[in-house]
């Protein structure tokens, strides 16, 4: 007869997860030590969430109290640009590949919700699991190496030896003792290396191509990820202004930032095209005009970018990061719009990046731009923006 392990196995397939995997929920974590040292060095910048409680991150018993295992699944999200020549127009706004289609958040939790349906209907279980995609208390990379799904790259991304590193997370935490699946063994080298289930080897071995492609140096180590200095940190979670020395860093990115997965081998051979209706792209979203994204107001940026991740950034924190874009691309055709921005944008740091984007571009237009904002600017920063942004003293 069918185990209940097995038969969730096979009904995680029916909903559409390529990758599910089981661990116990009293198995000790292999990067504990990392994460806690990681948090001690600042690494996490802003995202206070992170350390508050941390021992609740590495202990799912302190989330659900009956919890016997944990059902690990992933899902391939990776699809090809529809045009590549959009990516490098320094007209445009790049944005991350995983925002390129609907909220995966909606989508993995849904049908997390329909796996527990199912495994509540096996057992008999009257309670509800406990189930997360990337907005609880849980370290879904950290189990999903646990339960076999990767390994840890250097680009601190999860690595599928199967499909590559294009995957979306999600944990289902239940009361039911399950089949773990058998933890994977460190293999002695030089590099890390480990053999899976399947028997499958996953290692970087010595492979430095994401470290050494980061725009803004964001791995201080392998394996390490400093935040404050992440493209994709500060183009989402970030809620102040860029640091300066970053912006001409950072090209066109108005959202994430995919350079590290892009230039991975792992990438380059295993990585196929999702299936995925609601994961293919919007043709408004892989690349959109800058021009459009910086004429946006709040209602249209809403309507324009409902139900897909770009939300979080919210339309001042996108139109920051594309005034920064429109700096970098430095074209006299977005004084106008930078110009509106700086002298009327109800959001301080709009009209901060907008300053620092027209003193980038130093037309004549420009510079009267910056000139006739410092005459009725009020907040503190706005004006160190201008000033610094102006090629003469105001």
């Amino acid at each position: 007869m069918e185990t209940w392990t097995e038969a969730v196995r096979r009904e995680a397939r029916r909903l559409g997860f390529d990758l599910v995997g089981v661990a116990p929920a009293d198995a000790v974590l292999e990067h504990t030590a990392a994460f806690l040292d990681w948090l001690a060095r600042g690494y996490a910048a802003e995202m206070a969430w992170l350390s508050r409680e941390p021992q609740r991150r590495l202990d799912p018993r302190r989330l659900l109290a009956d919890a016997r295992s944990l059902i690990v699944v992933a899902r391939n999200y990776y699809v090809t640009p529809p045009d590549p020549a959009l990516l490098t127009d320094p007209a445009r706004g790049r944005i991350a590949r995983y925002a390129w289609g609907l909220d995966y958040h909606d989508v993995l939790r849904k049908r997390l919700f329909a796996l527990d349906a199912f495994l509540r209907d096996l057992s008999g279980r009257a309670t509800y699991a406990k189930a997360y995609v990337d907005t609880g208390p849980v370290l879904e990379r950290e189990w999903a190496a646990r339960a076999g799904l990767g390994f840890f790259g250097k680009n601190t991304c999860l690595i599928s030896p199967r499909l590559g590193s294009w995957l979306f997370l999600g944990v289902l935490i239940v009361p039911e003792a399950l089949d773990p699946d058998p933890e994977p063994s460190l293999l002695n080298g030089a590099f890390p290396r480990w053999r899976f289930g399947d028997g499958t080897i996953g290692t970087c071995g010595a492979c430095t191509r994401c470290l050494h492609a980061c725009p803004t140096d964001a791995f201080p180590a392998p394996y390490v990820l400093d935040a404050r200095r992440c493209i994709s940190y500060l183009t989402i979670e970030h809620r102040g202004p860029i640091p300066r020395d970053l912006r001409p860093r950072m090209g066109n990115w108005i959202f994430g930032c995919d350079v590290c997965q892009d230039v991975c081998p792992w990438n380059a051979r295993f990585a196929r095209p999702t299936d995925e209706p609601a994961f293919q792209p919007r043709p408004d979203q892989v690349a959109p005009p800058l021009l459009d994204i910086l004429s946006l107001d709040e209602a249209a940026f809403r309507a324009r970018f409902r139900k897909t991740p770009i939300l979080r950034a919210k339309r001042w924190g996108l139109v920051r990061n594309a005034c920064v874009a429109a700096g970098n691309w430095g074209d006299p055709a977005a004084v106008p719009v930078l110009r509106r921005l700086l002298l009327t944008d109800p959001h301080p740091l709009v009209r901060g990046h907008a300053a620092w984007a027209l003193g980038r571009i130093r037309t004549k237009d420009a510079q009267r731009a910056l000139a006739d904002a410092w005459r009725h600017e009020q907040d503190t920063y706005v004006r160190e923006e201008i000033e610094a942004a102006s090629s003469s003293p105001i």
